[in-house]
């Protein structure tokens, strides 16, 4: 109980050098690949989940928004594997960071705003002032629009960082409470450990979802800009 709440949010070190990059390069290595041109059952589960959410999320875009299908489906399936392999016991969460969020985010949104600016300026120029703005109000609220796209990154990686570290702090709190209260009061400690498995499956329920949500606002954000 006297252990540290943020002690497995720490980035790990082997012999005194960071092993983040190395945990960062596991969760591809996890994804199956078939040489035969018949694949099995998990292939064929596995192609049919990356063309479904594919095309969820590239319905909207034109012909200039869909060449970045693969790096959209990329993206969710980094977060998406980092995020349920966090949930493993002394494991180590990348996406718990703000730095490592950040850096995912900040080069597709900059990606995205310069392609924006170069193919269609008058259009991502139109946003820093709506139209029918009274005069008086024009340097304010090209003011509050730049600052609202410059936040957009900032946005997407603090989401996805509250989010995860929320759980696992949940996790680790009743799981805490589950070892101290079994010499105490058995029913107890059957309830509060029902409460953790159920908290387990609605934790790999968001580490899903916020996959899909950060993708799909880097999404959002390309269509805007195409």
């Amino acid at each position: 109980m006297n252990e540290n709440l943020f002690a497995s949010f720490i980035a790990p070190t082997i012999l005194g050098l960071p092993a983040a990059v190395l945990i960062i390069l596991f969760p591809p290595l996890l994804i199956p690949t078939s040489k035969y041109l018949i694949n099995n059952r998990l292939i064929t589960t596995q192609q049919w989940l990356i063309k479904l959410t594919s095309k969820q999320m590239m319905t909207m875009h034109n012909t200039k928004g869909r060449t970045w299908s693969l790096m959209l489906v990329s993206l969710i399936i980094f977060i998406a594997t980092t995020n349920l392999l966090g949930l493993l016991p002394h494991s180590f969460t990348p996406t718990t960071q703000l730095s490592m969020n950040l850096a995912m985010a900040i080069p597709v949104w900059a990606g995205a705003v310069i392609m924006g600016f170069r193919s269609k300026i008058k259009n991502a120029l139109a946003h820093f002032l709506p139209q029918g703005t009274p005069t008086p109000l024009i340097p304010m609220l090209v003011i509050i629009e730049t600052i609202s796209l410059l936040i957009q990154p900032m946005a997407l990686a603090v989401r996805l960082t509250a989010n995860i570290t929320a759980g696992h702090l949940l996790m680790h709190l009743i799981g805490s409470a589950t070892l101290a209260m079994s010499t105490i009061n058995l029913p107890s400690t059957l309830i509060i450990f029902t409460i953790l498995i159920l908290l387990t499956i609605l934790e790999i329920a968001v580490a899903l979802i916020q996959a899909y949500v950060f993708t799909l606002l880097v999404s959002l954000y390309l269509h805007d800009n195409t």
